[in-house]
């Protein structure tokens, strides 16, 4: 009697325990698999979900749109389109000038000026007596500072620039002026004494140019260079490894020679056109493919050392510089024109920034330098204000 009760107790319990994996198998068949298809994954169902709206006609005869490409931040500019704005603010063009057929009369007219004897001793700067003096006794450890005194007082005129310059809000640390020679070497060391005495001695070139259809011209150029040096002194001391005061040097020639340039080619056309000014897209031409010569032709009146003038040489190829103070001057003369463009409202910070030529300098120099070329520019030939950057 038991055991017929027991049976039927025992077939329910049974068909409960089985009901789960009958579910799966008939499902599965239901489904199409075949035996060696994975078994479905036994989960809740699934709630019920609206099914989505047919599109309107039109849009399914459309394409589906690509998906938006991600921008960059700010897209750098090649050197060769940052020298061409620059030069195109220098010479007060809204825009670089347009390519055109060289006037190559002109042009032999405008070279003449730099090519004969005697012309060159009214344009070219002749190499100050005292900088060989000067660059050996600032370099040389044992040279006391005294006699350091004693060289720089032998020119009047350099002491002038000096003390000038020294009190100017460029140079200026202290609340004091600075009144003698000695107190100038005490305050500015001898990498603020090595800029000084290089600018003081470059800007009596500078001072000469006077443009009146061009007025922006020998301010900017001049502002370029120092900038210029500025970078190249962080590039070489930093990135390079190298002795900084020869690149700042190289970089003032390499302004010096735009502005020496530029008076021959003004006074030449002048004088063969009976007065009528040089054009600017002659000048354009002319200082693109001229001044990085004249720069290492002035090198070479200066008998500066052979380093000196293979950096000077290479910044008239177009391929990268391969020595340490070329790459320096490089990078210090395209610094300075990015932080030219952005005082005048040609450019943002941002692209200064990306447009900075690559270098071995580490991301925290770099952002400093950048916070540096991007201050408002302070004429130390003057100590004048700041102008205010236009963004």
């Amino acid at each position: 009697m038991g055991y017929w009760l027991l049976t039927p107790l025992l077939l329910a319990v049974a068909a409960v325990a089985l009901r789960p994996a009958l579910r799966r198998a008939f499902g599965a068949v239901a489904g199409g698999h075949g035996a060696g298809d994975a078994p479905a994954v036994d989960t809740a169902p699934d709630p019920e979900v609206a099914p989505a709206p047919p599109a309107p006609p039109e849009a399914q005869l459309l394409p589906p749109a690509p998906a938006a490409a991600a921008l960059p931040a700010c897209a750098p500019l090649e050197a060769a389109e940052v020298f061409a704005q620059l030069r195109a603010l220098e010479l007060g063009l809204t825009a670089p000038p347009r390519a055109q057929a060289p006037d190559e009369r002109k042009i032999a007219q405008a070279l003449g000026a730099i090519g004969d004897a005697a012309a060159e001793r009214r344009y070219f700067p002749r190499r100050p007596n005292l900088l060989p003096q000067l660059m050996h006794a600032i370099h040389d450890e044992s040279v006391a500072r005294r006699q350091l005194v004693a060289i720089i007082a032998r020119d009047p005129a350099l002491v002038d620039s000096l003390l000038r310059m020294a009190n100017s809000s460029f140079y200026r640390l202290s609340p004091q002026p600075v009144e003698s020679i000695e107190r100038a070497v005490a305050v500015l060391g001898s990498d603020g004494l090595r800029s000084v005495i290089a600018t003081a001695l470059m800007q009596p070139i500078f001072n000469a140019v006077a443009a009146a259809e061009f007025p922006k011209f020998p301010q900017l150029v001049w502002e370029h260079a120092l900038r210029s040096a500025q970078a190249a002194v962080v590039h070489a001391a930093v990135a390079e490894r190298i002795e900084p005061f020869t690149a700042e040097l190289l970089s003032l020639i390499s302004g010096m020679a735009e502005i020496v340039l530029f008076r021959a080619v003004r006074a030449r056309c002048a004088a063969a056109s009976g007065g009528t000014p040089a054009a600017a897209g002659l000048l354009d031409t002319l200082l693109r493919v001229h001044a990085a010569p004249l720069a290492q032709r002035i090198g070479g009146d200066w008998q500066l050392s052979d380093a000196a003038l293979a950096a000077l040489a290479e910044q008239t190829s177009p391929s990268a510089p391969g020595s340490a103070l070329g790459r320096s001057l490089h990078f210090g003369r395209l610094a300075g024109a990015l932080a030219v463009l952005y005082a005048n409202g040609r450019i943002d910070k941002a692209t200064v920034r990306a447009s900075l030529p690559s270098s071995a300098l580490p991301a925290a120099h770099s952002d400093t330098l950048v916070t540096k070329l991007l201050l408002p520019f302070q004429d130390p030939r003057t100590g004048s204000a700041p102008r205010t950057p236009r963004r």
